[in-house]
């Protein structure tokens, strides 16, 4: 929050994004298949991710439904008043709070945010992801890269859970967190989530960002 062009990785992102990398290659982990959303920071994560790994990943495939939501469309279909960048306490609370506010509306169909899915496309955009990986890949392990809003209702679908549920979830994600799925090709499960296993070492405390 606070960059003056939202899509671009940030130099720590980038670190960050190269670090897990980095640790996935040390474990020795392949993929059968990676997956993308279309925004620039999504395709720079993605190259960080597999410079880390040594370039031993397959071409990612770009689907726009792992593409986030729109926070400040969200927030202008709920208040006129004029967006700026929070740099208080005070501040940045009540700009999560007018999120909050909005990302609820949009999920009740009380508001229609310029630009946007409903609620409803938004989440059967992220389910047919996940239908993709479970009928395609259940054989192999996928690399999945997106943000908050598809991450969290991702996790919100596979655990049956409400949707205001996944706007919780979503506020508490970490900047490269890891969230894990075992996959068969009838179901999914959650095996973990928010995890940063590569930044659990001393030295890179300092990289824990939430998002």
């Amino acid at each position: 929050m606070g960059a003056a062009d939202y899509d671009q990785l940030s130099a720590l992102g980038e670190r960050q994004c190269l670090r897990l990398g980095e640790h996935l290659h040390q474990r020795g982990q392949r993929f059968e298949a990676v997956l993308s959303g279309t925004l620039k920071r999504h395709r720079q994560s993605v190259a960080a991710i597999v410079r880390g790994m040594r370039g031993e990943a397959p071409p990612a495939i770009e689907m726009p439904q792992l593409d986030e939501f729109d926070g400040e469309a969200l927030m202008r279909a709920i208040s006129p008043a004029p967006l700026t960048r929070p740099h208080t306490p005070d501040e940045v609370r009540a700009h999560f709070r007018r999120l909050r506010d909005g990302l609820h509306a949009w999920m009740a169909g009380r508001t229609a945010p310029q630009g946007m899915p409903s609620y409803g496309e938004f989440r059967a955009g992220v389910e047919a992801v996940l239908d993709r990986v479970r009928t395609e890949f259940a054989d192999g392990d996928v690399l999945v890269v997106s943000s908050g809003g598809p991450i969290s209702t991702a996790v919100s679908l596979v655990l049956g859970t409400t949707a205001e549920t996944s706007i919780e979830l979503n506020m508490r994600l970490r900047n490269s967190a890891v969230s894990e799925f075992a996959v068969t090709p009838r179901k999914l499960a959650l095996v973990s989530f928010n995890t940063v296993p590569h930044l659990v070492a001393p030295e890179f405390s300092s990289w824990v960002t939430h998002a």
